[in-house]
């Protein structure tokens, strides 16, 4: 055993899938952007900090919820004092190189963050749909900050960035509950019954499809845009044929990790 300051599962959040929230949109935002820059490297640091200083802190909070040992603390202290010099250390790199304007953009995280904090001090963090879209909207915001810095400036096309990565996570969110409710399932449920559990799933991406289509004829988007969203409205309505029916959640999460990462690529590839 290593020291117990130096315990991965402290340091790094064991939620694995909720990774892509942050990197896709981040991804985009920066591929989208004219430069990769010195900015653009800060970006990266203050961000991977934010994301990852959740963990540890969380842990704190279910330390003084009595829901983990102290034997934590030290641990938890120790990463949580790290991810917060490194977020600092790059924050004041991004005023220093005048990308104050991208630090705006972190303002909606504090109280939805703050909502998680209260949710899991009360035990009820898990299967919290609803926080779970908010809180992927606030990475979401990842896209134009790396576009902006990008761009050299503000430009309004970073909302769009920001209104697509979005959504396609809130997709995916949706989607992937209503897997791991099949999962649950002991035999094969009928047609109607499977549309029924779906609809949800098939209102986001239905939704998320159209609008890109509108949106590119009317020239607002690039006109091949709809091809990764296409992808994910075929994998929802793939799902919805063939519930996961005693599925491993693992396998359930390598599907839907493969498939955001492919997202990921064609938006860059079509966005170009």
């Amino acid at each position: 055993m290593g020291s117990p300051i130096f315990r991965r599962v402290i340091a790094l959040p064991q939620d694995h899938g909720s990774w892509v929230f942050l990197l896709s949109p981040l991804l985009i935002g920066l591929f989208a952007g004219k430069d990769f820059n010195t900015g653009s490297i800060f970006l990266i640091l203050a961000a991977m900090a934010g994301f990852l200083i959740r963990h540890p802190i969380t842990i704190l909070v279910k330390i003084f919820s009595h829901r983990r040992s102290e034997r934590d603390y030290p641990a938890a202290i120790f990463w949580t004092a790290i991810y917060a010099l490194v977020g600092l250390l790059a924050v004041l790199a991004l005023i220093r190189f005048g990308y104050t304007y991208v630090l705006y953009l972190a303002a909606p995280g504090l109280p939805v963050f703050a909502w998680h904090l209260w949710l899991v001090s009360r035990r009820s963090e898990r299967r919290q749909i609803g926080i779970e879209i908010v809180a992927s909207g606030v990475l979401a915001l990842a896209a134009p900050a790396a576009f902006w810095i990008g761009e050299g400036g503000y430009d309004p096309l970073g909302w769009w960035l920001f209104g697509l990565t979005w959504f396609q996570s809130a997709a995916s969110i949706v989607y992937a509950y209503l897997r791991l409710e099949q999962r649950e399932m002991t035999e094969r449920p009928t047609a109607s019954e499977r549309l029924k559990m779906s609809r949800r799933a098939l209102a986001y991406t239905n939704f998320n499809l159209t609008s890109v289509i509108v949106f590119s004829w009317l020239d607002f988007l690039p006109h091949w845009l709809f091809i990764p969203y296409a992808l994910q409205w075929a994998e929802t309505i793939w799902g919805t044929l063939q519930p996961a029916i005693r599925y491993k959640p693992t396998r359930i999460g390598i599907r839907q990790l493969l498939v955001s990462t492919l997202f990921t690529a064609l938006f860059i590839i079509t966005w170009g």
